[in-house]
């Protein structure tokens, strides 16, 4: 894997953490009517509302994104390779449920919701794969 690749995975999966952590964090009720944006719905037809869930699940986000930011900065293979480990064990088990859990969902949001989370877990796999032979791995992310 080249170095360009790993750091735009790296950035697209830190910025998608930010974006939710901040509203969740920060607004949990608009995120649980409003997520992803867009006059779309993804949360909110998974159960009643839970201000302390939601908050849980923005700290996760807010983490995430914290851990991809120093992964940047560091630019290290091993940050690179934590990041990737940590991002494909939350996506496997969250794009699992939502697999699970579609039926309430309009078309194009069960659709949109599946992109966006299998997405997830394409880039985070992305950042285990090895560098390429000759490529310098201290400078990976």
């Amino acid at each position: 894997m080249n170095t360009t690749t790993l750091t735009v995975a790296t950035g697209v999966l830190t910025a998608s953490a930010s974006y939710v952590g901040w509203w969740a964090s920060l607004a949990p009720r608009s995120f649980y009517d409003s997520f992803p944006g867009l006059n779309r719905m993804w949360v909110g037809g998974d159960g009643p509302y839970n201000e302390h869930l939601v908050r849980d699940v923005g700290g996760l986000y807010l983490a995430l994104a914290v851990a991809g930011v120093l992964a940047i900065a560091w630019r290290e293979r091993r940050t690179t390779l934590l990041l990737g480990a940590a991002w494909t064990t939350f996506s496997v088990l969250h794009l699992g449920y939502h697999l699970h859990h579609l039926d309430d969902l309009a078309a194009v949001d069960a659709v949109g919701n599946v992109v966006a989370l299998g997405g997830t877990l394409v880039l985070a796999v992305l950042l285990l794969v090895p560098a390429r032979a000759g490529a310098r791995t201290e400078v990976a992310a």
